[in-house]
């Protein structure tokens, strides 16, 4: 036979539950308090958030691929309208698949966008080689005005697209950075060393990664940004012989022309 609990146990019981289910709702307003606190401690860049504005970096691009379009042809990947062809149409398939906010997590979407920023990288690499050689041996550079606007174009678009690079390779790329998918960072902005100098949703987005390659482009090294990793040094260091190399043959031929 089973024996009845005694007729006391049955209250007390309920009773503990009912003192159980007040304190919880005591301490409710403080656990939510400390949760809320450690979130605000936590900045913006390192916990999940929204997705940066798709049209900076889509501006950049198309900027890039018009500066290609004004290059002469002897500069160009012939050819001249293949590359800034597929250049646009990558572009208007990325803005298409996500075109507000860079938020999509896709493999086949993140690789659409390495591709085009490759075929930028390549396309203008060419033209670099390719006036650099004429400069050399004297077959480029019969006019300083043409020279300086061909030169700058090709210095612009190296900024451009080593911004691409850093904002697509930092962290694992915008989305992964929305995700808070790596917690270690590729580059230390002034706002993570001091974010009490920051508002508390600031966080890296392709404005800062832009500033950071002209600033490289123009001081040939850091200036406020710092690279952490090993892949991030060597990616700056490229930018700023690729420049220097651009701006000094260019300047000294332009110069030695006016006189």
């Amino acid at each position: 036979m089973s024996e009845n609990p005694e007729p006391g146990k049955a209250g007390e019981a309920g009773t503990e539950a009912e003192r159980l289910d007040r304190i919880e709702a005591l301490l409710a307003p403080a656990v939510a308090g400390v949760e809320e606190a450690g979130r605000r401690l936590r900045p913006a860049w390192r916990r999940v958030t929204r997705g940066e504005p798709r049209w900076p970096s889509t501006l950049a691009m198309l900027v890039a691929v018009a500066l290609q379009w004004r290059l002469p042809e002897r500069l160009a990947i012939h050819p001249e309208w293949l590359l800034p062809g597929l250049e646009t149409a990558l572009v208007l398939v990325l803005v298409a698949a996500d075109p507000y906010r860079i938020e999509r997590v896709s493999r086949l979407y993140r690789w659409a966008g390495l591709v085009l920023i490759a075929m930028i990288s390549a396309a203008n690499g060419w033209s670099a080689v390719h006036l650099v050689i004429g400069l050399v041996r004297g077959t480029e550079g019969q006019d300083a005005g043409e020279l300086l606007a061909t030169g700058g174009a090709i210095w612009a678009t190296n900024v451009i697209v080593f911004a691409l690079w850093y904002w697509e390779w930092d962290r694992g790329g915008p989305v992964a950075r929305v995700h808070a998918v790596r917690r270690y960072p590729d580059f230390l902005f002034p706002q993570m060393a001091t974010p009490e100098m920051a508002p508390e949703h600031w966080e890296p987005q392709f404005a800062d990664y832009l500033y950071l390659s002209f600033t490289n482009a123009t001081a040939f090294s850091p200036t406020d940004v710092m690279p952490l990793t090993r892949w991030a040094k060597l990616l700056m260091l490229l930018q700023s012989a690729v420049s220097l190399l651009t701006v000094v043959l260019v300047v000294a031929r332009a110069v030695n022309i006016l006189k």
